[in-house]
């Protein structure tokens, strides 16, 4: 589990040590840390600047020599072959002994003759992809007034600190029996514990519009031994776009690409509560029914990653009235894949018996980070209060309408783990001396 700095300074704040001093601590109470990751640590020198000026160079048609205001007293000559630049366009600029992603030194020199006193930066050369940064032109310069931003950055800003590249990742070896680990605020909580500090952990809240969830949807678990708790909830007027910057940053940090926000919300979730989410394009689930069952026998599904998966009767499903359209808690089909003119969305937000899943996943050979939390066994409290942060999120980003209310279809309530309490034992493990009554 990859857990960002950033993202746990939502819930607990433990700025007052150093990384190595926070890891030792999360080591020595039980939270092995394999290591941790400086992001951005690789890049240096890089600044915004804004383009004064453009000319064509006098010896290569296919070069442009710019001047560049850095924030100095005097601007930069920096040549350059990009087509997108343009005078008054802001854009990174690596200086005279700047580094970039895989160990670039960037030196003042000549290019066709001319002096060049650094390189303008494309996404590639800071080690980002579109999947970072939608809006960039892949092959050109990047145009950081085109990004997003919330406000526009001055020349000789630090351009790491534009475009939020860093934070420190820490990773963590999550053994089998404690799944509540696998999610920020399952480390929040050990963070807190093991730091003596406050947890912060607040409910979930949406405002939610129209008549309800139940006048569209509807659910039944025929597989109860299977489905312990399905929860749902509806977004309409959805608007399919790229997630804001600060939400790439965190699931790139975790190690998840961005897709949308729709996608990038449940992904978000799931590493936030630790509950695995789907999230369905709502059109293409006939007649507004689920129908939680195992697959009949010859059914087929394509799943999300191209490939049609043959099915058996011990494999468990979601389904509309007529095909399945997810296996549960694996992997989602094609044919309700979110894609660009998608206009309503259900998230689907359930508990299923880990063993199952982990049979379906090894027999279909498609291990996902959805079945490899299912399989240790999840807290079937946690699917509300997930799929509730779902639509705070969507209201939160302004990229739909949620429905009033979250469908709950609850196969039977489980009763609370009571453990006892022997302070003999463990008094006799720990070397303490702790009393029953304190």
């Amino acid at each position: 589990m990859k857990l960002s700095m950033k993202w746990l300074a939502d819930y607990t704040d433990v700025s007052e040590y150093s990384t190595k001093e926070y890891c030792d601590r999360m080591t020595a109470t039980g939270s092995k840390v394999e290591g941790w990751e400086e992001l951005g640590d690789d890049i240096s020198g890089v600044v915004v600047g804004r383009v004064l000026e453009v000319a064509p160079h006098p010896d290569a048609d296919k070069l442009v020599i710019c001047k560049i205001d850095v924030g100095a007293a005097d601007p930069l000559q920096i040549v350059t072959g990009a087509t997108n630049v343009t005078e008054g366009a802001l854009v990174p600029v690596a200086t005279d002994g700047s580094h970039l992603p895989g160990d670039v030194k960037i030196k003042k020199g000549k290019l066709r003759g001319a002096v060049s006193e650094g390189m303008l930066c494309s996404i590639a050369e800071l080690g980002l992809t579109l999947h970072d940064m939608p809006q960039a032109v892949e092959d050109g310069i990047l145009i950081l007034s085109d990004c997003g931003l919330d406000t526009l950055p001055k020349p000789g800003e630090n351009v790491k600190e534009v475009l939020d590249l860093t934070d420190t990742v820490v990773e963590f070896e999550i053994t089998p029996n404690r799944p509540d680990c696998l999610s920020v605020i399952g480390l929040a909580r050990e963070s807190a514990v093991s730091h003596e500090a406050p947890l912060r952990i607040k409910k979930p809240e949406f405002r939610g519009i129209g008549n309800g969830i139940s006048s569209l949807l509807s659910v039944k678990d025929d597989a109860v031994d299977l489905c312990y708790r399905y929860s749902a909830a509806v977004v309409k007027n959805v608007h399919i776009a790229p997630s804001p910057m600060w939400m790439r940053r965190r699931l790139r940090a975790a190690g998840v690409r961005p897709i949308n926000n729709i996608v990038d919300i449940t992904n978000y979730v799931m590493l936030e509560y630790g509950q695995p989410m789907h999230a369905f394009d709502f059109s293409c689930v006939e007649g507004g029914h689920i129908i939680v069952r195992t697959a009949h026998e010859g059914e087929t599904i394509e799943t999300l990653d191209g490939n049609e998966r043959k099915l058996t009767p011990n494999m468990l499903c979601i389904c509309d009235e007529h095909k399945p359209v997810c296996v549960a808690g694996v992997m989602g089909g094609a044919n309700s894949e979110i894609v660009g003119d998608t206009a309503m969305v259900l998230f689907e937000s359930a508990n299923f018996n880990g063993v199952s899943v982990r049979r379906t996943a090894s027999a279909l050979g498609m291990r996902t980070d959805a079945s490899s939390r299912y399989e240790k066994g999840l807290d079937m409290m946690n699917t509300i209060k997930a799929v509730e942060r779902a639509c705070e999120l969507v209201e939160m980003l302004g990229c739909g309408e949620v429905v009033d209310g979250v469908m709950d279809v609850v196969a039977k309530e489980k009763a609370p783990t009571c453990i006892k309490l022997e302070p003999e034992k463990i008094n006799a493990l720990l070397g303490t001396d702790l009393e029953e009554d304190l």
